[in-house]
């Protein structure tokens, strides 16, 4: 039985197939998180600024 053709076809088609679906999906996993992680960031320069704005007016919270 000659397995030749089924070894060309898993080599030069099925696997760079798999090889661009794992990328794709890589791509679009990677774009929800840079989002995410521009959110994050606009969180705590919004919390350094608000902490910032109580060091300057007095209101550490300390009693």
């Amino acid at each position: 039985m000659d397995l030749g053709g089924w070894n060309w076809a898993i080599v030069d088609i099925l696997l760079p197939s798999l090889l661009v679906v794992v990328l794709l999906w890589a791509l679009l996993r990677n774009r929800s998180s840079r989002r995410e992680r521009d959110e994050s960031e606009r969180g705590t320069r919004e919390g350094y600024r608000e902490e910032e704005e109580k060091r300057r007016s007095g209101d550490d919270g300390r009693g």
